[in-house]
């Protein structure tokens, strides 16, 4: 079992910045990927950004080049730095984390990121 905790998040003016972080207890088999999606309301939930246990990373085309994933194997965290933040930004953002032998997924709670001035 893998429990996911977020911090982070809040209400960012257009063009700010933010983070976002999760920190994963649990044992977290590898391989794994460790990512952050995303959920706008009225909307379906997309992938964000992840990054796998050997780093290799991608991005969902809209955040690419604003958007940064990092993770910490020892510690078992993911973090997301969001820049040059667009009011299309706003959604709920979660993390997850998949174990990709054992075919399981976990999911945070949620945090909220609002973009508006």
């Amino acid at each position: 079992q893998v429990q996911l905790v977020e911090s982070g998040g809040g209400l960012v003016q257009p063009g700010g910045s933010l983070k976002v972080s999760c920190a994963a207890s649990g044992t977290m088999f590898s391989p794994n990927i460790m990512g952050w999606y995303r959920q706008a309301p009225g909307k379906q939930r997309e992938l964000v950004a992840g990054v796998s246990s050997n780093s290799q990373t991608n991005y969902a085309d809209s955040v690419k080049g604003r958007f940064t994933i990092s993770r910490d194997n020892a510690k078992n965290t993911v973090a997301l730095q969001m820049n040059s933040l667009k009011p299309e930004d706003t959604a709920v953002y979660y993390c997850n984390v998949q174990l990709v032998s054992l075919h399981r997924e976990y999911w945070g709670q949620g945090t909220q990121v609002t973009v508006s001035s």
